[in-house]
C-alpha cells in the first residue's frame, strides 16, 4: 500500500530527524537537536550531540528570573504587578531632565516692559524721596544721600537750607558749622567738602545757577552720573536712568542685565525702554526695591509681579510672613519725606528727633 509505514520510513531516510519537542529559532538549532551526516556510501553517520545544560521544563527559567512583585526588573522597569502608576513613576525617574530654553532677547524686553507697566499700577505715586524746593536743594540733598537714607537727609536739610539757602551762602560758610549741621548723614567732613565745593563752582562758573546739562553737572565736586540724572530728571524734566544700589540689584534679579558696572547697566537698560520712561522707571524700580524686593530678604509672598520674576523664591514666599517684611506705606509705616507729594498714600516722615 502506498500509505504503509514502511514506505513512509524509507522516504524519510537521509533526512535530519528532529524531535517533536524541539524548535529552531533565531539563535540556531535547539539544544537537543540530533544531527546526522550522509556518507558517500549513503549510510547515515550519527554525530555526537553537543554537551549543553539540560533543558528545564517550560516556564521554569522565566519563573526563576522574575523578581518579586513590585521590584524593578533587570532593565530597570517595573514588574507587571506595579500597574500603570508604577510604570509612570519609574519612567519619570529614568527620564532625563529637560532644560528650560533660554529666554530670547525679545521675550526679555517684553517681560521687562510689562514689569514696568505693572509697577506703574502698583506705585502710581512714585517720586523722588528727597525733599527739595529748587534744583540747588535737590543737588545738595542728593550728594548728602550717599551712604545714608533719604529719611535721614530729609531730617537734616531743613536746618542746612534755612541757614544757607543759596550757593553763594553755602560757598561762604564756615566748614565746621556745616559739618555740625550735616553730621547725622555720616561722612560729614567729606560731604562738607563736596557741597561747599559745588556751591563755590556754581557761584563762580554758572552764575549761582544749577546747570541743566549732564556734561556740566558731572564736573561739579561730588557729582556723578547718578546724582546728575536725579537732578536732570526731577528738576529739569530731562529723562535719565538713576542707577543706585536698589536699581542695580533689581534689574540683575529680573535678568534685564548681567552687568555690574553702573554705566554699563545704564546703557543696557536704556536700550530696553523708550527715553520718555527713563525717569519714572527709575522711581518705580527704586520704590519696589525699598518696599518689597529687599536685598537680604525679599518679600516674595507679598510681591505683585511674581509671575514675571525669574528670581521668585529667593525670599520669603509665605504671604503672611512676607507682609511683615513690607516697608513704608506698604507696611503701614511713615514714608521718607517730611513733605511728600499730595498723592502719596502714606504718612509723612517725622522731623529729626521726633518719634514716628
Amino acid at each position: 500500500m502506498s500509505n504503509s509505514p514502511v514506505r513512509a520510513q524509507a522516504k524519510g531516510a537521509g533526512r535530519v530527524p528532529v524531535e517533536s519537542n524541539s524548535a529552531v529559532g533565531e539563535h540556531g538549532v535547539s539544544k537537543q537537536t540530533k544531527v546526522t551526516k550522509r556518507t558517500r556510501s549513503g549510510a547515515a553517520e550519527k554525530l555526537p550531540a553537543e554537551k549543553l545544560p539540560a533543558e528545564k521544563p517550560p516556564g521554569e527559567d522565566r519563573a526563576a528570573e522574575k523578581p518579586p512583585a513590585g521590584q524593578p526588573t533587570a532593565e530597570g522597569g517595573p514588574t507587571a504587578k506595579t500597574g500603570p502608576a508604577g510604570k509612570a513613576r519609574a519612567a519619570a525617574k529614568t527620564r532625563p531632565a529637560v532644560k528650560a530654553r533660554p529666554e530670547s532677547r525679545l521675550a526679555m524686553v517684553r517681560r521687562a516692559r510689562k514689569i514696568n507697566r505693572e509697577l506703574a499700577e502698583v506705585y502710581p505715586y512714585a517720586h523722588p524721596e528727597l525733599d527739595f524746593r529748587n534744583p540747588f536743594e535737590l543737588l545738595v540733598a542728593t550728594v548728602l544721600s550717599a551712604q545714608t537714607t533719604d529719611l535721614r537727609v530729609n531730617q537734616t536739610t531743613p536746618a542746612l537750607f534755612a541757614k544757607y539757602p543759596t550757593p553763594e551762602d553755602l560757598a561762604a560758610a564756615v566748614p565746621e558749622e556745616v559739618e555740625e549741621l550735616i553730621r547725622p548723614t555720616g561722612f560729614f567732613r567729606a560731604k562738607t567738602k563736596s557741597i561747599m565745593g559745588l556751591a563755590t563752582a556754581l557761584r563762580d562758573d554758572f552764575g549761582g545757577e544749577v546747570p541743566g546739562r549732564l556734561e556740566d553737572l558731572v564736573k561739579l565736586p561730588g557729582v556723578g552720573r547718578k546724582t546728575a540724572f536725579v537732578v536732570l530728571g526731577n528738576a529739569f524734566g530731562v529723562p535719565g536712568i538713576t542707577v543706585d544700589t536698589h536699581f542695580m540689584r533689581l534689574v540683575r534679579r529680573w535678568k534685564w542685565t548681567e552687568q555690574e558696572d553702573p554705566v554699563k547697566i545704564e546703557a543696557e537698560i536704556a536700550e530696553i525702554f523708550p527715553k520718555s520712561e527713563w525717569t519714572m522707571l527709575s522711581h518705580r524700580v527704586i520704590f519696589h526695591g525699598r518696599r518689597i524686593c529687599h536685598a537680604r530678604k525679599p518679600a516674595c509672598g507679598a510681591c505683585p509681579i511674581t509671575h514675571l520674576c525669574p528670581a521668585y523664591g529667593e525670599g520669603e514666599t509665605d504671604p503672611e510672613k512676607a507682609k511683615k517684611l513690607l516697608k513704608y506705606e506698604k507696611g503701614g509705616f511713615p514714608g521718607q519725606r517730611l513733605n511728600p507729594p499730595p498723592d502719596y498714600p502714606g504718612r509723612p516722615a517725622p522731623p529729626l528727633g521726633a518719634s514716628s
